[in-house]
């Protein structure tokens, strides 16, 4: 019978890795929506390299750092359990390399390969899984000093800061010292219209995350035995939420309109397992509108070329989720309680800060010591290869 159980569990979280994995090509089809043509292949040969540093980085030093284990001891600990712990490795992986697929949609058109790839390797090394482990492994006792301060520990049932914001944060450190693409800023004000290449590639982006992500939410159970129809509920009334405000505060704009259910399947994310199905609906439509809001802000007046949004959509959406769980969480407001407003937001903020400050540091040594950006040349072609030329030579950052 435990054998049967653990069988269980292993294809339960593969299934849930499976689907995550499949968000990656989401992640890429909506960056090649958005950007210029002239720059498509770059953006589809980024996403799956990423993930492939991203693989290495964790196995080898970033899923110690969050867990406190290595797989560097025999074969016989490796298959206990039918192989649960790695499965469980391969499921928190994807998350792990979510992190540079969102930066990837901030800094597009304008930043080199090679030094993307080294910034991915430290990020899912270090940085992110600083703050997973503190959050989802209680290390350095902080989630001990937030549940005696405040009550409750911060919860964070699937990610909306752990993955979502710290993403999102990192990538705004690295649009800022990058800076905007050539000529989409005038000294005069004026503001370049960068419109998206295909509509239909971004739409399918949208929708192949949209489907992953209920492997995204209902697998972070991890167990069958943990698994929850709330969680898949929860993450259906969000995304609809997160479409429909979209939809209205976008005025109809199909960019918008496609980004809006993933604001709100980011924002459900923390508080997926504890809210009311309304406070779930309320959480992803707030999300929609303040995608919308911010990335016009961001693009228009504050002249932070992120090209994707992922800052608005990702880093600002995922605070709001992370805070709006201690909200939507409480018996009160029909959620199953257990949560805490004050530990929601220190520990929201906490992501913010930790996010934010490593995205400067690694992006800013790799600024110091190689650079970041194309060439204006470079930048002005594009940052394509064509197909021949790829497999022709390793120089991918033309």
């Amino acid at each position: 019978m435990e054998s049967l159980q653990a069988g269980s569990d292993v294809l339960f979280i593969l299934m849930g890795a499976i689907m995550v994995l499949a968000m990656h090509a989401g992640f890429a089809f909506l960056e090649v929506g958005t950007v210029r043509s002239k720059n498509q292949v770059n953006a589809l040969v980024k996403i799956l390299t990423d993930f492939g540093i991203s693989t290495i980085a964790y196995f080898t030093i970033g899923y110690g750092v969050a867990y406190g284990i290595n797989f560097f001891t025999g074969a016989e600990n490796l298959v206990s359990k039918n192989g649960y712990d790695l499965v469980k490795f391969f499921f928190l992986l994807t998350f792990a390399a979510a992190i540079p697929a969102i930066v990837s949609g901030g800094i597009a058109e304008r930043a080199r390969f090679y030094p993307q790839l080294t910034a991915t390797f430290f990020l899912v090394a270090l940085v992110y899984p600083l703050f997973e482990g503190i959050t989802w492994n209680g290390r350095f006792d902080v989630q001990t000093w937030i549940e005696a301060t405040f009550g409750a520990a911060f919860h964070d049932f699937a990610g909306s800061v752990v993955v979502h914001a710290v993403g999102g944060w990192i990538a705004l450190a690295a649009v800022l010292l990058l800076g905007a693409r050539k000529g989409r800023y005038s000294k005069d004000g004026r503001v370049a219209a960068h419109p998206p290449s295909s509509i239909p590639f971004l739409a399918l982006g949208a929708w192949i995350l949209t489907v992953g992500w209920f492997g995204f939410n209902v697998m972070s159970a991890q167990t069958v035995e943990a698994v929850s129809g709330l969680v898949a509920i929860n993450s259906l009334m969000a995304m609809v939420g997160g479409t429909l405000v979209a939809l209205i505060v976008g005025k109809n704009d199909p960019g918008f309109v496609h980004n809006g259910p993933l604001a709100g399947l980011v924002a459900v994310c923390a508080g997926s397992d504890i809210m009311h199905p309304i406070g779930a609906l309320v959480t992803g439509a707030v999300a929609g509108g303040l995608f919308v809001w911010t990335f016009t802000l961001a693009q228009n007046r504050w002249r932070i070329d992120d090209v994707l949004g992922v800052w608005p959509l990702h880093g600002l959406c995922g605070i709001w989720g992370g805070i709006a769980a201690g909200i939507f969480g409480q018996k009160i407001l029909g959620g199953l309680g257990g949560v805490s407003l004050g530990s929601q937001i220190v520990g929201s903020l906490m992501g913010l800060v930790i996010a934010f400050g490593g995205g400067l540091l690694v992006y800013g040594i790799i600024k110091q010591v190689s650079g970041l950006r194309l060439s204006e040349e470079e930048e002005y072609k594009g940052a394509d290869l064509s197909i021949h030329k790829i497999a022709a030579t390793p120089d991918y950052d033309r």
